[in-house]
């Protein structure tokens, strides 16, 4: 629509519900479409405002160097891995690891009361769960799939829709998954991440 000219350079583009319909997508999906549309700079995003074009696309759109297109997968595909991740960490949990893993909710908390992001705790949530699932290659694959957080794509669904609200949810969730492995509940554990994780993804997309 834009390259043939049905919305030209400063058009308001519709609304997400009535262009969702127009072009047969969900809404998720279409929120991730326009970002992308944003990184490469043909449309500006202005909240409470609408969307806006800005150019025609270039003829070499810049690289985007992150593993998938779609942040909704990389959550679904997380949900799969780290749920059997920490069924397999519940088992073998030590206290020490236990007593770490509290303490990094602890920090996590207080930086969110403080209002400071708490993404560095919840990246070491994750990778203390995982380092306790007696296998490195998943270690390192839960890693891998926590940093492709840090794409251009996935930066900017947090910017606009991450908030002290959705990080107090995320930290309520943490507690649960902590609950499960204390108790070495390899069932709960498992739900308990899958859970966390599909909240996540439609926290990030369908707020």
């Amino acid at each position: 629509m834009i390259q043939d000219e049905t919305f030209p350079v400063g058009a308001r583009l519709p609304s997400e519900r009535e262009l969702a319909q127009q072009l047969g997508v969900s809404r998720p999906s279409l929120r991730e479409g326009l970002i992308a549309l944003e990184l490469q700079g043909l449309v500006e995003i202005k909240v409470g405002s609408g969307v806006y074009v800005l150019a025609e696309r270039s003829a070499t759109p810049p690289a985007v160097p992150y593993m998938g297109d779609s942040p909704s997968e990389l959550m679904k595909a997380r949900a799969v891995l780290e749920g059997s991740v920490a069924a397999l960490a519940a088992g073998q949990f030590s206290d020490e690891a236990l007593g770490k893993l509290n303490d990094i909710i602890g920090e996590m908390e207080s930086a969110i009361s403080q209002g400071t992001n708490p993404l560095e705790h919840d990246r070491r949530f994750h990778l203390m769960i995982a380092s306790q699932c007696g296998n490195s290659v998943l270690e390192r694959i839960v890693a891998s799939l926590f940093d492709e957080r840090h794409s251009p794509m996935s930066e900017r669904l947090q910017d606009r829709f991450g908030s002290p609200e959705t990080w107090i949810m995320a930290l309520q969730e943490h507690k649960m998954i902590y609950n499960a492995l204390s108790r070495k509940d390899i069932v709960l554990a498992e739900a308990s991440m899958r859970v966390h994780l599909e909240a996540s993804r439609l926290r990030w997309t369908e707020s």
